[in-house]
C-alpha cells in the first residue's frame, strides 16, 4: 500500500531501469486494423514497423499491465471506474480517482478536470499525477524466428489462424483469419519507472506484479482463443541515481539474469528500497 500523501513533494531521486525478454509461448495478435483487404491477406493483420517486422506496441504492454493490476487491486466496480469515451459501441473505461496514495494513477499517471464515473458522482479532480511508468515499443529479435520455423510460417515471419464462428441456429460457419507472431518468437521489453520521492520506493514491486499476472493471463486479441499466452526471462533491474545524470555516476546493477519470480522476491524484500539512493 502506497504511503502517498496531499503533501508529498515530488522531486528525481532515480530511474529503474527493467530490461527483459518477453516469449511467446502460443501465437500472439496484437492488430493493425486495416482500412481495406488484400486477395488472400488476413482479415486482422498484426501490428508491422516500417522495416515489416511484428513488434509489440508499448502501449498495448503498458495497458494490459494496467488493467491486470486494476483488477487485482479491487478497483474495477462501477464506482471505481471513469469514462474516457462513450461513444456507443466503443465505450472506454478505467479506474482513476482523486486518491494521492492511489498506486494506478501514480504509476500510470492522472490528469485534473472532470471525469465522469461509471456509477457516482463525477470526479473533478484538481491536481495532475505524472505518470511513473514508461513502456517502451518492443522490437522481434529475428534470431528467435529459426530457419525451420519460417519453412512452416504463411508469410516467413508471421502465421494465419483460421477460425470459425458457428451460427446456433442454422450451423452456418462464419470463417476469418488472425495473423499471429508464432510461438518460440522473442521480443525485448525495456520499461523505465520513475522514482520521484521516498513514498515511489513501493511502486517496482507492484510492476513486477503486473508482470507475473501477465504471464498467467494473455497479451493481444484473442486470448480466450488460445493466443497471445507469454513468459519473461533474463530480467535486468538497474538503478541510474541523480547523479548518474548530472555527473557521470555509476549504473548499480541490482538483479540481473533471474527469472521473474526471483525479481519480485527481491522487489518486495525488506531493503529493496535502501538500493534506491
Amino acid at each position: 500500500m502506497s504511503t502517498h500523501s496531499a503533501q508529498t513533494q515530488l522531486k528525481l531521486i532515480g530511474k529503474l531501469i527493467l530490461t527483459a525478454d518477453l516469449h511467446c509461448e502460443t501465437g500472439l495478435h496484437i492488430g493493425a486494423g486495416k482500412g481495406s483487404l488484400e486477395i488472400g491477406g488476413a482479415d486482422n493483420p498484426v501490428v508491422k514497423d516500417a522495416f515489416g517486422l511484428p513488434y509489440i506496441p508499448g502501449s498495448s504492454l503498458r495497458g494490459k499491465i494496467r488493467s491486470l493490476l486494476e483488477n487485482s487491486l479491487g478497483l474495477t466496480s462501477p464506482a471505481e471506474l471513469v469514462y474516457l469515451s462513450k461513444r456507443r459501441g466503443q465505450e472506454v473505461r478505467i479506474h482513476q480517482s482523486d486518491r494521492p496514495d492511489d498506486e494506478i494513477c501514480l504509476l500510470f499517471g492522472r490528469n485534473p478536470g472532470r471525469m465522469e464515473r461509471v456509477e457516482g458522482e463525477a470526479i473533478e479532480s484538481k491536481s495532475a499525477s505524472p505518470a511513473r511508468l514508461t513502456v517502451y515499443d518492443a522490437p522481434l529479435d529475428q534470431d528467435s524466428i529459426t530457419a525451420q520455423m519460417r519453412e512452416n510460417l504463411d508469410d516467413e515471419i508471421t502465421e494465419v489462424k483460421s477460425e470459425n464462428a458457428i451460427d446456433r441456429i442454422t450451423s452456418q460457419a462464419n470463417p476469418r483469419t488472425l495473423e499471429r507472431v508464432p510461438a518460440g518468437a522473442r521480443f525485448r521489453i525495456r520499461a523505465v519507472l520513475d522514482i520521484l520521492c521516498e513514498e515511489d520506493k513501493s511502486l517496482p514491486a507492484r510492476v513486477l506484479e503486473g508482470l507475473r499476472l501477465l504471464e498467467d493471463d494473455a497479451l493481444g486479441g484473442g486470448g480466450s482463443r488460445g493466443s497471445g499466452r507469454v513468459r519473461f526471462s533474463n530480467l535486468k533491474i538497474a538503478w541510474r541515481n541523480r547523479t548518474f545524470f548530472s555527473a557521470g555516476g555509476e549504473e548499480t546493477e541490482l538483479a540481473s539474469g533471474a527469472d521473474l519470480a526471483a525479481v519480485h522476491a527481491a522487489a518486495n524484500a525488506p531493503d529493496f528500497a535502501e538500493k534506491l539512493a
